[in-house]
This record gives structure tokens, sequence and C-alpha cells, in this order.
């Protein structure tokens, strides 16, 4: 957080996984904790679906808080990780009704991020109800939820959103919070003062998203959701049109257990039953060949995407960035960046940074530094 020093407020960070929340505090410009709340397959057997699990992630991040000396006197904004709503551009939105209803109702995707929003605005709301009742100073104003950078923004050149069938359109899925971070971090690093090149960001982790950033926009990428893109260590990718015709009418498989053996079994969960991807690389390190070959394809699958969204801006890319999880792994990020050097330099940065961006967001909301969008369920707000 050292982009927020000197600045005022309290910002509570929420981002909800499968079976963890993720939760961050930050005074005053800098980072108090971040701590990842697991959940128990006991305590989620519980729900039949996901979004019912709100009141329990709620009161388990309030108890958090709260043995941590974290009330509602000291809690400013409460920024959380976009769920899957369309439709929308970059940027940050308040949490609305509108909102509120496409992610409660599922209606633009499934996923445990949704559950993040609702969390958060629940949470604002009764910071604002206790404060109120006990005449609480507002420095700020009322507390309120936002979410920034949804992973379905679209802002793709319209050459790259038709697939092979009018009912294929290709549609964006990606890792939106953590590589616009990443982006922005390359260019205070680099000393630019705006937002003014043209880098392709690879994040890789248990999904894997390539992106083509072009003057703060994301002008071309692949559905990481909807596979589409790389195979990665639990999903498939992209995968050949027939074999999956084939598996869907031919396999006695649901629609559900074909979706679940794409997305979730997929991968090297299908090759060697682990999404354990250092175990895996060490494996091939150890000289086991078919580890060895798994992960020069995997390496080689990443690599081929990233040149593939090169061509869309006929090469000139002043940087390749690889991040998430997989970065942490110099085998395969030593793979992928000897296959695609010839395009750009290549910078890495490992792991996620979604929380210090949720925080650095929060702090722009709050000093009115950052336009805030409204949520229109329908249609595209008006400039």
């Amino acid at each position: 957080m050292t982009q927020s020093k000197n600045l005022t407020g309290r910002v509570l960070a929420i981002n909800t996984g499968s079976t963890s929340t993720k939760v961050g505090y930050y005074r005053d410009g800098e980072v108090v904790f971040t701590k990842t709340l697991r959940h128990s397959t006991e305590e989620l057997s519980r729900f039949n679906d996901i979004m019912e699990e709100d009141v329990l992630r709620r009161e388990v991040v309030g108890k958090f808080l709260r043995d941590n000396g974290i009330h509602s006197k000291d809690i400013d904004i409460v920024m959380a990780q976009s769920g899957l709503f369309q439709p929308c551009r970059t940027g940050v939105y308040r949490v609305n009704g509108d909102m509120r209803d496409v992610l409660m109702s599922c209606r633009d995707g499934r996923h445990a991020c949704n559950l993040s929003a609702i969390i958060a605005d629940n949470i604002a709301e009764h910071i604002n109800i206790i404060r109120s009742r006990y005449d609480i100073p507002a420095p700020f104003g009322p507390c309120c939820a936002y979410v920034a950078d949804p992973p379905m923004a679209d802002e793709m050149l319209p050459e790259c959103r038709i697939g092979g069938l009018p009912e294929f359109p290709r549609r964006a899925f990606f890792h939106a919070l953590n590589s616009r971070a990443t982006v922005r971090t390359w260019l205070r690093e680099h000393g630019h003062e705006n937002n003014d090149a043209t880098a392709i960001v690879a994040h890789m982790g248990g999904g894997v998203t390539v992106t083509l950033h072009r003057n703060g926009e994301v002008i071309d990428t692949n559905n990481g959701l909807g596979g589409d893109g790389p195979f990665t260590p639990e999903r498939a990718g992209s995968c050949p049109a027939f074999p999956l015709i084939d598996m869907c009418f031919n396999s006695g498989m649901s629609e559900e257990e074909v979706k679940k053996r794409v997305l979730g079994k997929g991968g090297a969960v299908a090759f060697f039953g682990t999404n354990d991807l250092a175990a895996i690389v060490a494996k091939a390190e150890a000289g086991q060949k078919d580890y060895a070959t798994w992960v020069e394809a995997f390496a080689l699958n990443v690599a081929k995407y990233i040149a593939s969204l090169a061509a869309t801006v006929e090469g000139k890319v002043d940087v390749i960035l690889l991040t998430g999880g997989t970065a942490f792994s110099p085998q395969i990020c030593g793979k992928i960046s000897r296959k695609v050097s010839f395009i750009a330099p290549v910078e890495i940065y490992p792991g996620e940074k979604e929380m210090d961006a949720l925080a650095e967001y929060g702090y722009k909301v709050l000093h009115k530094a950052i336009p805030v969008r409204n949520y229109i369920k329908d249609r595209l707000e008006e400039e």
C-alpha cells in the first residue's frame, strides 16, 4: 500500500472464494492485517446453494473483526471483490439494488465471488445503523459498499468478440482486479504517470486468463470460466468440438458432470489426480517423463495464448507480465519467458494483490479521486 501513504480513512476489504473469505483491514493507507478465513466442508454442507452462505460468512467476518478490536466506528468504507454481472465497464461501482438482484439470482453466472458485494453491503448497512443509534461520528459520511474491476467488464475490440458461430461469441471473463493491479504496479515502477502502455498479462492459478491491456482498457482476453483459453491445473481450457460433443451425448454424463469435468476435473487433475502444480513440477524435475511433458505443454499453451494476443496489436507490446500463484514457479515462468521474450520483455509479479488493489480503490473513493459508476442491470450506464 505504498501508493496510499499519508491518506486518511479506514478500509475493510472482502474477497469470497469457494471455501474461504479473505478479509483485509487498512488504516490511513497502511495494511493492518489480511487474513484468509476458512470455511469447513461441514459448515458449508448445510447449504444447498452457495448464495445461501451470506449470513454465515458475514457472521464469521464480524466475529473475526471484533476479536481483533475492529468495530463499526473503525470502518469508513467496505470494498468487495466484484461478482458476475453484465453489462459493465471497468471501474468502481457502488453496490445497489440492481447489482444485488443480479448477484443473488446468479443471472450472469454462479460463483462464490457473488457473495462479496452482498456481504459488504450488509456490513455497511449495519455500520450505519450502529453509528446512527450511538451518534458515532462519520468523517467520510455514510459507510457504503463498492466493488471494483468486474471480471466480466467488456472492453474488447469488436473483432475480438466474434466466434466461429453466431451462437458462440467470445466473452470476457478474467482476473480483472489482479491483472489491472499488476499493470498499475509495473507502470509505477517504470515511471509512467499515465496508463499509456500496451501489456499482456498472464494470471496463472487454478484458472488461467491472458489479457491484452492498451491505455488502461482490456481489448482482448479469454473467458477463464467458460472453457476458453489455455488448460490449467484443474481446467481443460479450449476443447476440440467433436470430442466434446461426443462426451456430451455418448458418455452418459449429465450436463453438470460434463461442466465439472472441464472446469474442475480437467487439466492436471485429469492427468495426475492433483492440481498441485508445485508437486507436478517437482516430479518433472526429478525426471518423470509424463510429468515433464505435461509441464512443457502447460507452459507452451500459455505462451501460445500470449503470442496470439500480440497479433491483435501487430506485435506492438511494451511488456509481458506473469502473475498469480503459478508465477512463484521459476521453472514455469522460465519456460514461458523463453518462448515469448521475442515479443517483449517479460517481468514476473508472483501472487495476487487483490486485497491491496481493493484498498487502493477504497482510498480513491474516500478522497474522491476516482469516479464511481452506477450499475444498471439491463443497459450500460450513460457516460
